[in-house]
């Protein structure tokens, strides 16, 4: 299974998400300082109830502990829309 999808899965079921889509965007950054340790470059789009309540801030915090021990060497660089179900629904 490649790192994209383990990433995607792992959020998916720890956050009971609706909608989850990761891009794998590592090929866009060859040769970067950050990428050479073969840490990977995602971006990411995630519905979830567990949002509720929370400030954007919050929801990345969440996320971010999800994927702490994909940060250590996977992950270079993550960037993520966060949204409920709602602000899913008005998009």
């Amino acid at each position: 299974m490649d790192r994209r999808t383990r990433i995607e899965e792992k959020l998916a079921r720890d956050l009971d998400a609706s909608h989850i889509e990761v891009v794998d965007e590592s090929h866009l950054h060859a040769g970067h300082e950050g990428a050479r340790s073969g840490g990977g470059h995602f971006q990411a789009t995630i519905v979830s109830a567990r949002f509720e309540g929370l400030s954007q801030l919050e929801a990345q915090r969440l996320v971010y502990g999800i994927l702490a021990e994909e940060m250590v060497e996977e992950v270079h660089a993550f960037s993520m829309t966060t949204l409920t179900p709602a602000q899913w629904a008005a998009r």
